[in-house]
């Protein structure tokens, strides 16, 4: 991935006035030793983890009590125990703001837009808790929630940790089955349901879905319908045990909030693997963890400050949507997006970047690609100056979309492509304020993250690709999976190829700056004639084509080997002919290797993805074996499975 110098390169000042170079300053009067670049100071976080998340703690004022201990049993994974002795509210962390400064503005669609400010927030989160607490909730229920992106998503979130519940979250898109497959796991309290919520310029109502959902969660003493579309009053009236959001809280009024204060490792979220392989894991995550690893994430690699004003577009089923929550703790305002990114047009999203003064914009990678062909030029239609960074996350960022966000978008920004996982509701790798943007690279290692790629026999390899692995604990470890109770779920998902160690299934590569490539899921590498190789690498190379609006690709078992099928969606007006065949082959041959050429290329309409807009390999390479997928529920377009199975072209 070399070229002759990086895509930008940040400033004396922008690195002066980065919050992780002040934090570099303190970590060497803390450590008594220099600490000159970011390099050192990720050494020093690994080495001196007691250290390095104390300091963390300390310098992003954490509000509870740390107490004596920092680390016990260090060195087991799992096993490890951050802040054994600590007592603290996730909640109460973030809702340090006050004021009549904007916390939240949400925008649904061009349908609806609201602001709350931080008393606003407050209050609400005070009501909320008031009615909590008259139902009996108490620390360790559940409350679940099927909502859109929206403020009474994130006040219900705040009043039921604020308890000491434990959340878990989905969007109102999902089907019945996809619902209870992880509600149903969980037994939740009490849920959350919108009316409907909008979509492509659509109105969808889900009273109906909300009053099915609650026949088969039994567990539900309290169902509380927000009004989206305007009919959540006359919903509420149709469905069991259920109330409308507003006529609820109005029996309250806003009082001063309590906290209440619970162990470090206390379960705050419930999150959900995507399931597409079977019944969603639900994976535990725990406050303390959670708060910590997001205050690092926010403060030191997204360069986060009072004031700024932070969006990533996301789902309440994506662990995206609680890692943007958290920016609160940083006093920051939250831009909030439910909808389709591209109604009317792709330009919404750049249309709330420039009227809010976005400074942070997280987005997909998918996102970015449809946006350069689109041919949409953002830079020369929205005032994005704003914009001090610019994420994507959710697969690998090709190179060319590299070039086009400062082609394309801002020229002067901070680039930060970011990979971790709902796993650990955060990063692996991820950017870095004070480092140069390279073209196809992750900028580093977060802080605290032993992270190394590994050969297939467990060695560390510093050139070639391997399994990307994590070799110290850290403190955004989940607790575990629900209903596992010897850990043996856990200890599979993560644990079983290497002994003590995290491996996290992506394919990835070291470059020669310092940075990573991820080259996809491990699982679903291509291995024909024993080589392995990486999806997102065939990825980068044919949809640079303009014919080729996305592809799939899975390696078929063949002839006692593997052979490599791809799948492409074409644009509108191209034909999968010889010469787009002998094109597509000839990019990916110099583009890549010979290795990557696939033996068979098939066009189709539609490429299944899950909820959250990830194309799902596994799901196609099932179908086209002949193996069932097990949980349809998890796609987005589970009709889209069809167009894969018995195609003559495989046979």
């Amino acid at each position: 991935m070399s070229q002759a110098g990086p895509l930008w390169t940040p400033s004396d000042t922008q690195k002066n006035q980065a919050p992780v170079t002040a934090f570099m300053r303190a970590a060497e009067t803390v450590s008594g030793r220099p600490i000159g670049d970011y390099p050192a100071l990720h050494a020093w976080s690994i080495d001196d983890r007691e250290a390095f998340w104390s300091l963390v703690w300390e310098t992003c004022g954490v509000i509870g009590e740390r107490g004596e201990r920092v680390l016990v049993d260090g060195d087991r994974m799992p096993g490890a125990a951050f802040f054994p002795d600590a007592r603290l509210n996730f909640a109460e962390n973030l809702l340090r703001g006050k004021g009549a400064g904007d916390a939240l503005v949400f925008r649904g669609e061009d349908k609806v837009e609201r602001r709350l400010s931080w008393d606003e927030l407050r209050g609400m989160v005070s009501r909320l808790q008031q009615l909590f607490r008259a139902q009996g909730l108490k620390a360790g229920d559940r409350v679940a929630a099927m909502m859109p992106n929206m403020p009474e998503t994130i006040a219900a979130m705040l009043a039921a940790t604020s308890l000491g519940a434990v959340w878990s979250s989905c969007s109102p898109d999902f089907g019945v089955q996809g619902v209870l497959d992880r509600f149903g796991q969980i037994e939740p309290t009490v849920f959350i349901a919108p009316d409907g919520y909008w979509y492509g310029g659509k109105a969808f109502d889900v009273a109906d879905k909300t009053a099915e959902l609650l026949t088969k969660l039994p567990s539900v003493r309290l169902a509380l319908i927000v009004d989206y579309l305007g009919t959540a009053q006359a919903a509420a009236g149709k469905i069991d045990r259920a109330q409308a959001f507003t006529a609820a809280l109005d029996a309250y009024d806003a009082a001063e909030l309590t906290f209440e204060q619970l162990p470090f490792s206390h379960p705050l979220y419930i999150l959900f693997s995507s399931g597409t392989t079977g019944i969603p894991k639900c994976i535990v995550h725990s406050a303390g963890g959670t708060l910590l690893q997001h205050l690092k994430e926010h403060r030191l690699h997204a360069g986060l400050v009072p004031g700024d004003r932070l969006f990533y577009f996301t789902t309440c089923g994506w662990m995206m949507w609680n890692w943007l929550v958290s920016g609160l703790a940083s006093e920051v305002t939250l831009l909030l997006y439910d909808g389709s990114p591209f109604h009317p047009d792709g330009n919404i999203l750049f249309d709330f970047a420039d009227a809010e003064r976005m400074t942070y914009f997280g987005t997909s990678a998918k996102f970015i690609d449809a946006v350069r062909k689109a041919g949409l030029v953002p830079m020369e239609t929205h005032d994005l100056s704003t914009v001090r960074t610019l994420s994507s996350t959710g697969s690998p960022l090709a190179p060319e979309n590299f070039e086009f966000v400062y082609r394309g978008i801002k020229k002067d920004t901070h680039l930060a492509s970011i990979s971790g996982g709902t796993d650990i509701v955060s990063c692996f790798v991820l950017g870095v304020p004070t480092l140069p943007v390279w073209i196809g690279e992750i900028q580093a290692a977060g802080l605290g993250m032993a992270v190394e790629v590994w050969d297939e026999d467990g060695r560390p390899m510093r050139e070639g690709k391997g399994e990307l692995v994590c070799t110290r604990a850290f403190p955004a470890m989940p607790i575990g999976f629900w209903n596992d109770p010897d850990g043996a779920k856990y200890h599979a998902a993560y644990f079983d190829r290497f002994d003590n160690v995290w491996c996290h299934g992506d394919f990835a590569e070291w470059t020669e700056h310092g940075g990573i490539v991820i080259h996809g899921r491990s699982d679903a590498t291509l291995n024909p004639g024993g080589v392995r190789i990486g999806t997102a690498e065939i990825y980068n190379q044919v949809e640079q084509l303009p014919e080729i609006l996305e592809a799939i690709c899975i390696g078929q078992d063949w002839e006692d080997d593997v052979r490599v099928v791809l799948f492409v969606r074409l644009a509108e007006g191209a034909v999968l002919d010889e010469a787009l065949e002998k094109t597509i082959r000839t990019k990916i041959r110099t583009g890549a290797s010979p290795r990557h050429v696939p033996a068979k290329i098939i066009a189709v309409s539609d490429i299944p993805r899950t909820k959250s807009g990830k194309i799902t390999e596994l799901a196609v390479r099932d179908i086209v074996h002949g193996r069932a997928v097990k949980n349809q529920e998890a796609l987005a377009n589970p009709e889209a499975l069809a167009l894969y199975r018995d195609l003559p072209a495989l046979r």
